[in-house]
């Protein structure tokens, strides 16, 4: 019966390559397109952080802006207890690598924001922080109405601005840029242009399989550059007829001519008389 040798090589061993250390790690690695972090190996290789210190300044690293960085939240991800975790974020703190700022909410409430800094000590780029920010909204112009309008009008030009994705789902408005274009559309109805006149003129013409970047600059272009002129008010009185004076036979020359009473025409008028 044969037996079988169980350390004996499945294969022969291949010839080790020149550049390929004969002892140690051996990195195998593929390049990440997506869904990765960058991270110095001042954290990755640090020498007086503990295991759990780099682990968790890593992951911490990795979360988007807003996340949960709480000893509880981070307890409820990892296996270790909260005492461990409390620890290991001292740590962080203490090289610099997670920074805790009080301050103080519209509310009047103190809240404490922490920043992880994946560079201690650096300065960050002027560029990074107004990329962190959130970009303030640009306002928009719209023609103004010539008279304060009342709610119901308001509503009503409000209620028409959110309906337009249905004629066109590129024109989809949050309700805020719906409020703040209403009053361009009131004063399309100052100029007594009826809605459904409104939603043609904002809708019609719109490039075709082209997206639209921002529907309430669209419209708030197309509210201004649009607009029409204002009609005449109602009661204004129009402009006299010019009077017309009827026929009459001239006494001197027998010839008709218009003027309010009979007589001599002009012409024989301003003649001079013959002595």
């Amino acid at each position: 019966m044969d037996t079988q040798n169980p350390s004996a090589p499945t294969r022969a061993p291949g010839r080790i390559p020149a550049d390929v250390p004969r002892a140690g790690i051996v990195h195998e690695n593929v390049r990440h397109h997506s869904h990765f972090t960058v991270v110095g190996n001042h954290l990755a290789q640090h020498r007086e952080l503990s295991g759990l210190a780099i682990g968790l300044g890593v992951h911490i690293q990795s979360l988007p802006a807003g996340a949960r960085v709480d000893v509880r939240t981070l307890a409820a991800r990892f296996p270790e207890g909260t005492s461990r975790i409390a620890a290991a974020l001292r740590e962080l703190e203490a090289h610099g690598y997670l920074r805790r700022e009080r301050h103080r909410t519209p509310d009047g409430r103190v809240r404490t924001r922490t920043i992880s800094c994946n560079r201690p000590g650096a300065t960050p780029a002027p560029e990074e922080p107004r990329r962190q920010q959130k970009p303030k909204a640009k306002p928009l112009t719209v023609p103004h109405p010539e008279h304060r309008p009342s709610p119901t009008t308001l509503q009503a030009a409000t209620d028409l601005l959110v309906g337009l994705h249905r004629a066109d789902a590129r024109l989809t408005l949050s309700r805020r840029d719906a409020e703040r274009l209403a009053p361009g559309v009131v004063a399309w109805f100052e100029r007594d242009l009826t809605p459904a006149a409104v939603r043609h003129t904002l809708t019609r013409d719109l490039p075709d399989d082209r997206p639209v970047r921002s529907p309430a600059a669209l419209l708030a272009h197309r509210l201004t550059a649009l607009l029409p002129p204002r009609t005449p008010a109602f009661g204004t009185p129009a402009p006299p007829d010019p009077v017309r004076h009827p026929l009459h036979n001239c006494d001197t020359c027998d010839r008709a001519y218009r003027g309010p009473e009979p007589g001599c025409c002009p012409p024989c008028r301003t003649a001079p008389r013959r002595t």
